[in-house]
């Protein structure tokens, strides 16, 4: 699961990243001050930083230029108050990766945050679309098609075919389909995999194709070319 460090000083805001994050996904850690931020940055493995402009002991633009300076490459989402053009030039050239100005919707935030996410990570693989025979995903705008026909797709049916796909050919448990897509433990008593996968082979197996999502009896589910 990405990993991300808030850097925010005002606590309710520093909750309602936290909480909109986790629900799409990630881990977050929160830290109060500026200079306490720059160090867990710098020691810590994060996939994404939020910054606010404006904090205690550290200015948020001098956080972002001690990162790069040190050659943390990590995408930063700066946050602030600040919103006249000259402040997000000024956030944008210290090093920030994009600037949210305050107040903003958490749905916005988290979307924000995703595009950062991925543009990391395509950038870390080299690889921005996945293919399973004619069926096709795009990592960066999260379209997918098949055969050239658009398939429209809700996020946590975008999330269990990425996952699918990035592992093609290979029997996936329930259990880790569960843990990676949803984020926490699995829950043997629930169908909500279920439902899902058949979401999905609605969507990807229209008449006359052959199907590309497997159920592999007592084992789990795996997604790869007809035979």
């Amino acid at each position: 699961m990405p990993r991300a460090l808030i850097i925010e000083d005002d606590e309710v805001t520093a909750r309602e990243i936290v909480a909109e994050l986790v629900v799409h996904g990630m881990v977050a850690e929160w830290v109060a001050d500026g200079r306490h931020g720059l160090d867990r940055a710098l020691e810590g493995k994060f996939d994404l930083i939020t910054l606010d402009r404006m904090l205690p002991g550290m200015d948020g633009i001098d956080v972002v230029a001690a990162l790069r300076r040190a050659q943390v490459d990590t995408p930063v989402l700066m946050i602030s108050a600040l919103s006249d053009v000259d402040e997000r030039v000024r956030g944008l050239r210290a090093g920030g990766d994009d600037y949210l100005t305050k107040p903003f919707a958490p749905d916005e935030m988290s979307a924000r945050a995703e595009v950062l996410l991925r543009r990391r990570q395509v950038g870390e693989s080299g690889v921005n679309r996945l293919r399973v025979a004619d069926l096709e995903l795009d990592l960066v705008t999260h379209a997918a098609n098949r055969a050239g026909q658009e398939l429209p797709l809700q996020p946590t049916e975008y999330r269990l075919l990425e996952f699918l796909m990035r592992h093609a050919g290979q029997v996936l448990t329930r259990t880790m389909i569960f843990e990676h897509v949803w984020g926490f433990h699995f829950d043997p008593g629930t169908n909500v995999i279920d439902v899902h996968i058949g979401r999905l082979r609605r969507k990807i197996d229209q008449p006359g194709q052959s199907s590309l999502i497997r159920t592999i009896r007592g084992s789990g589910y795996v997604i790869a070319p007809a035979d």
